[in-house]
């Protein structure tokens, strides 16, 4: 059986905080607020493949209501989700995801937080890929507020 999962997750961006994507800090004067270390990128995989599994989400397994996952790193809890995602029967295909912000850029990094996210979900880096875009000075996004990230993945049961 194949299954195909879809996340996003959205942080407001603050001066004085780390800019995380994937696990890769990028420099930057601003950075996502969250109860973890707002890897935004993180997030949205965690979801897409908890999603497509039938898991639960983000919120449910790491809520921001325990202390436990303060400050927690990002990346530690996917390689949570993917054990729990190998321990259901399945195996990744790819991971296909795109982050918004004006700034800082993407694309300089983006080869270093592919191999990031591609090591800990145990896969060659071509089937990871990461596009940077931005929303062209609108909203929030656009005014340098925020920054969203989408993931899509898609599984195979193992049993086929």
């Amino acid at each position: 059986m194949i299954k195909i999962g879809i996340g996003y997750d959205l942080h407001r961006l603050e001066k004085g905080r780390r800019f995380i994507l994937g696990g890769v800090e990028i420099p930057f004067h601003k950075g996502e607020i969250g109860h973890s270390d707002g890897d935004v990128l993180a997030h949205a995989i965690c979801d897409a493949l908890l999603g497509a599994s039938a898991l639960g989400d983000i919120g449910e397994l790491f809520p921001s209501v325990k202390l436990k996952w303060k400050d927690a790193n990002s990346m530690k809890l996917l390689a949570d989700v993917f054990m729990r995602v190998k321990q259901a029967g399945y195996k990744i295909n790819n991971i296909d995801c795109v982050v918004v912000c004006e700034s800082p850029k993407i694309l300089p990094y983006r080869e270093e937080i592919r191999k990031a996210i591609a090591d800990v979900l145990e896969l060659p880096c071509g089937s990871v890929f990461i596009k940077g875009k931005t929303s062209e000075k609108l909203g929030p996004i656009g005014k340098g507020k925020a920054v969203e990230a989408f993931a899509q993945c898609l599984l195979e049961s193992n049993d086929i």
